[in-house]
């Protein structure tokens, strides 16, 4: 037992005299067991630095990604609505090209046809499987909802639909939407609209 109370206060002067003094004033460098990262190796913001190519440390942000406290919500294009209010755009914020439906084509046939059909009338693969509640594009109540409402759908989804915004990137949702819009015109199209070039064509 005495052996074992000699040892124990050893210890005790041994912890106190290493650790109980820290952050004392001395004029010798302290003893560090644990530094805890207060000396390490790293780039300085707008420091030069040999490893890179054009002689900055100070990196530019990854492309696709948003530094912490980006006003990233507070667009059209990112949020299918108007800035500062909760109201839908009704038109898409971007132009439309032949390059952009065919974009939308191809996106809408791997990730929205399954369910909606490849002619958007709800006529998928998914309902020979007894999924029974579909959307069908082609309806009035979808084609008057304004392309900001498609937007936030394809995005965060609604009813049974899952949403695809982490699997399919801004770009792609208005493309997607632009298609969708094409699709619905071959159907609700007047023959008025048809350019007049082309309404010949379509009485052969």
């Amino acid at each position: 037992m005495r052996y074992f109370l000699a040892g124990f206060a050893l210890l005790v002067v041994l912890v106190v005299s290493v650790a109980g003094f820290r952050g004392g004033l001395s004029r010798k460098p302290p003893i560090e067991i644990f530094p805890d990262m207060d000396r390490q190796a790293k780039v300085r913001p707008q420091t030069a630095d040999g490893f890179f190519a054009n002689g900055l440390g100070s990196r530019l942000p990854v492309a696709g990604t948003v530094a912490r406290g980006a006003p990233f919500a507070d667009t059209p294009l990112n949020t299918g609505r108007e800035p500062g209010t909760t109201n839908y755009v009704a038109a898409m914020p971007v132009a439309v090209s032949a390059e952009m439906l065919a974009r939308g084509q191809e996106r809408y046939t791997i990730h929205c046809s399954p369910c909606h059909g490849g002619q958007g009338d709800a006529k998928g693969i998914t309902t020979k499987f007894g999924m029974a509640v579909i959307g069908n594009l082609h309806d009035a109540r979808i084609v008057q909802l304004a392309d900001g409402e498609l937007f936030n759908t394809i995005t965060n989804g609604k009813n049974l639909m899952q949403g695809y915004g982490p699997n399919i990137d801004i770009a792609d949702r208005w493309a997607i939407i632009a298609y969708v819009r094409a699709l619905q015109l071959s159907r609700l199209a007047t023959l008025d609209e048809v350019p007049a070039e082309l309404r010949a064509s379509l009485t052969k």
